[in-house]
């Protein structure tokens, strides 16, 4: 997130418009202070006794020693909270770049060349804005497999040469060229790769024979309710069941059965033109924002400009799943999952073997969801479970001030979802997923991520990054959180700690920001130092002993003094709610990814969009662009631009991260 970037890219990811849900739903934070004004605020004040079918038997050992001593389930030393031009990670571990934007991905790939990019070129490079990072062992090894990763966005200003322009303190960007797009619409989209750990280093194997770049010219097919249906045809595919590539793949998720799970979020700033008002989509993209027109496709291409294809906008925003063991499969855009600002997809098998997947839509005032397969995962058979997200039920949460919620079914034909209202079919429900939420009285959120189900403990995190559009009034005592900038962290219980539940209780984990401000009313642990808190959680990632790690997406000199990072937070017994600083990212960097392999000695983190906005560590009002940037990571070479990468975190002498 960069508020104060003056480049619209960057802007279209802050998110920080106009609240886009018009409903008079009530907001978590009233539940919040509804709750806790009755009961005083008691931090993990719910008792939850859910424990998952599918727990670890290693992990909850480890999980209980850590508890059974009262203290910390994370052995590391600090890193000290600040900006600079670099990466930093905790004392006895290396940090290594094993991506950068450009890297070649196949032995016959040509290398980067910043001063000669071309469209075809990045087709066989690593991507722009690395940001969700998966995965996918060889035969359980957790020292060879496939590295998965999302490209959501691209930075013109940072990737290209001669693009802005600063006459007389004004800044101002040339258009781009229809080459300069073509290369955006490349760097778009998805990584699958080999990857091999020799003698404690990890490499990229360039002739690994599953390597493959997804982009937004790739083939997808539509399947699901939405599949066929009027509302998808366009001019380019009167069938409305193929749709070219995938757009601002935000988190994901890998399936049990091993598919690559891509999460389409900020679609809206994609698309221009004009919809006439009484135009038949007009309700729907308004909800969404579109069109927001932040990229310049629709100059060369029709389908991007709302006027010539009026449908396009409703072939994106789904979760899309590729097959990566056959790298000319054709992924699938999931339409059973619902059409909304798609943050991530993380599963777990339910005790009943069917497969729950937890859905955030990434606004302010949005909704938390999950989706719950019809059939049942097959361990023994992966060719049974390849469509296993065609048929399942989406719901949507409703959390009461009890501490309750509810998980309510968007089926059409039950409640308010009817034809008379809009839903004719289910393919209406999931193409205008956030208009049927809203007739269902949904919770109005602070902003849902990333959302992770824990299978140690049996609880589900949902990060909530902020809601600075939340109006004063809605706080009190208990919750002075309105304008909350820092966000916070809600741990959900299932109801007997069955996953696939339809009802849970909930309660507030932690709230983000400095403690030593009292106003700002965080509730971090008086063991977190100063160099612990944080503020805007948006990634997470729950190890295999069952260990909380949350990545951020916002902190910055002005707000909270410090670079967005890798935090380990703690969630069980005395030390619950304690915070350490792991890694962190250089100026003007999100924190992304994490992910673990299954041995926990290796992280993986992507370090996202480098050197944009309006600050760096030196003062405020510096612009960065290409000639003139606030760093030149990874590389530190005034030849090369500054590259969004893959990290990759091992312990010295190796060993398990954080023991």
């Amino acid at each position: 997130m960069n508020d104060q970037s003056p480049f619209r890219t960057s802007q279209l990811e802050a998110v920080d418009t106009a609240p886009r849900n018009p409903t008079t739903n009530p907001t978590m934070g009233e539940l919040i202070s509804a709750r806790f004004s009755r009961r005083g605020f008691l931090q993990g004040s719910l008792a939850v006794s859910a424990i998952a079918a599918t727990i670890s038997p290693l992990a909850l050992m480890t999980a209980g020693k850590a508890k059974a001593a009262g203290g910390s389930a994370f052995n590391f030393t600090e890193v000290e909270a600040g900006i600079d031009e670099t990466h930093h990670v905790a004392e006895g571990y290396d940090a290594d770049i094993l991506l950068r934007w450009g890297d070649a991905l196949f032995a016959d790939a040509p290398e980067f060349n910043p001063a000669a990019q071309t469209a075809d070129a990045q087709s066989r490079q690593f991507g722009y804005n690395n940001d969700y990072v998966g995965y996918i062992p060889f035969d359980d090894s957790s020292e060879h497999g496939l590295l998965v990763v999302n490209h959501e966005y691209t930075n013109p200003h940072l990737m290209f040469p001669g693009i802005v322009e600063i006459v007389e303190g004004e800044i101002t960007t040339k258009p781009l060229t229809k080459d300069q797009v073509d290369i955006e619409l490349m760097a778009h989209g998805g990584t699958v790769v080999e990857i091999r750990k020799t003698d404690g280093k990890w490499a990229v194997v360039k002739d690994g024979a599953l390597n493959r770049r997804i982009t937004v010219n790739t083939e997808m097919e539509v399947t699901g309710p939405a599949a066929g249906h009027d509302r998808l045809k366009t001019n380019a595919d009167p069938t409305g069941t193929k749709v070219f590539g995938t757009i601002n793949n935000c988190a994901g998720g890998v399936t049990p059965w091993g598919t690559y799970i891509m999460a389409e979020e900020n679609i809206h700033g994609y698309f221009a033109g004009e919809l006439a008002p009484d135009h038949p989509e007009a309700a729907n993209y308004k909800r969404l924002g579109i069109p927001e027109g932040s990229y310049e496709w629709a100059n060369y291409y029709d389908r991007f400009d709302l006027s010539k294809e009026p449908n396009e906008p409703n072939r994106f925003g789904y979760v899309v799943e590729v097959d990566v063991m056959d790298p000319s499969s054709i992924p699938k855009k999931r339409t059973a999952l619902g059409r909304f600002k798609h943050e991530g997809a993380e599963s777990i098998i339910a005790r009943d073997g069917r497969v729950v997947f937890y859905l955030g839509d990434d606004e302010r005032f949005d909704y938390v969801y999950k989706f719950v397969t019809a059939g049942k995962f097959n361990p023994d058979d992966r060719t049974a479970n390849m469509d296993l997200l065609n048929e399942g039920t989406l719901y949507v949460a409703k959390f009461a001030e009890d501490g309750t919620l509810v998980w309510m079914p968007l089926v059409q034909g039950e409640g308010p979802l009817t034809p008379e209202n809009g839903f004719a079919s289910q393919a209406d429900v999931v193409i205008a997923t956030r208009l049927a939420a809203d007739l269902l009285g949904a919770t109005k959120m602070d902003r849902p991520e990333d959302i992770q189900p824990n299978g140690v403990n049996g609880k589900v995190y949902v990060m909530l990054t902020n809601n600075t559009r939340r109006e004063a009034g809605q706080e009190d005592a208990a919750n002075p959180r309105a304008k909350n900038a820092f966000g916070h962290i809600i741990e959900i219980g299932e109801t007997d700690g069955d996953f696939a539940a339809t009802s849970g209780t909930w309660d507030v984990m932690l709230k983000c920001g400095d403690p030593s401000v009292a106003e700002v009313g965080a509730t971090f642990s008086t063991a977190t130092t100063a160099n612990g808190w944080f503020g805007m959680p948006d990634n997470c990632a729950v190890d295999a002993a069952g260990r909380l790690w949350v990545s951020t997406d916002g902190n910055n000199p002005s707000d909270t003094g410090r670079t967005d990072g890798l935090w380990a937070v703690d969630t069980e017994g005395d030390a619950r709610a304690t915070s350490k600083l792991f890694f962190r990212v250089p100026v003007g960097a999100e924190m992304c990814g994490p992910l673990f392999t299954p041995d926990d000695e290796t992280a993986f983190v992507a370090v996202q969009h480098p050197a944009d906005g309006g600050e760096d560590w030196e003062g405020f009002g510096r612009v960065s662009y290409y000639e003139d940037l606030s760093t030149r990571w990874p590389d530190f070479d005034d030849a090369m631009p500054v590259r969004p990468s893959v990290v990759v975190i091992t312990k010295q002498g190796g060993g398990k991260i954080a023991v």
